[in-house]
C-alpha cells in the first residue's frame, strides 16, 4: 500500500514539475492592447456591435478590422475613449448619446412569452412562462436585446431618472487651448 502512494505522489509531483516548465516555455503571450480595450467595454456582452461578447469585439477592434463606434451601449463616451486609446479618428456624428438607459415592461401587454428571458446577457428579466415580467434596474445594462425580441412590444427603453441613487457626476469638457 506504502508503494502504491509512494509511487503516485513521485509521478504526480514529476508530471506536475513538468507541466509547470512546459507552461513557462509555450507560453502565448497576449496583446496587452487587447486587454486595455476589453476593460473599456461594458462587458454586457449583449451582441449588439456583431461579435459574439467584448472579447472579440476587442480583438477586432485591436486588429483594426473594427471601427471605434461599433458599441451602442457605450455611446459617444466609449467611442472618443476607444479613438484616443488607438490613435484614429473617429466620426462621432451618427453616434447617438442619450445616456444610460434601462428597460421596462408594460404589464398590461405583456403576455409572458419568455423571449426577453432568454436574449437577456445579464439576465435581468424576470418571471415566468405566461407570467409578467419585470426588469431588475440595478441588473439592466440597457442593451436593448430584449426589445427587438418582444412580440407584443411590451419591453421599452427608458432614461434612468435622475436621482440620489442613480445620480452620476457629469465629467468636465476638456480645456480648449
Amino acid at each position: 500500500m506504502f508503494s502504491a502512494v509512494g509511487s503516485l505522489t513521485v509521478m504526480g509531483v514529476t508530471l506536475g514539475g513538468l507541466l509547470g516548465v512546459a507552461s513557462r516555455y509555450l507560453a502565448v503571450e497576449g496583446n496587452p492592447i487587447e486587454a486595455e480595450i476589453q476593460a473599456l467595454l461594458p462587458g454586457s456582452q449583449c451582441g449588439q456591435c456583431g461579435y459574439v461578447g467584448c472579447a472579440q469585439a476587442a480583438a477586432a477592434l485591436a486588429a483594426g478590422t473594427a471601427p471605434v463606434t461599433l458599441c451602442p451601449p457605450g455611446g459617444r463616451a466609449l467611442a472618443q475613449e476607444l479613438a484616443a486609446k488607438l490613435g484614429v479618428k473617429a466620426d462621432l456624428s451618427a453616434v447617438a448619446d442619450d445616456g444610460p438607459k434601462v428597460a421596462r415592461v408594460a404589464e398590461e401587454i405583456c403576455i409572458g412569452c419568455c423571449r426577453c428571458i432568454k436574449v437577456c446577457p445579464t439576465d435581468a428579466v424576470i418571471g415566468a412562462a405566461k407570467q409578467i415580467h419585470n426588469v431588475i434596474r440595478e441588473a439592466c445594462t440597457g442593451c436593448g436585446a430584449c426589445i427587438e425580441r418582444c412580440p407584443t412590444e411590451a419591453m421599452t427603453l427608458a432614461p434612468i431618472a435622475v436621482g440620489l441613487q442613480y445620480w452620476i457626476w457629469p465629467k468636465p469638457l476638456a480645456a480648449v487651448a
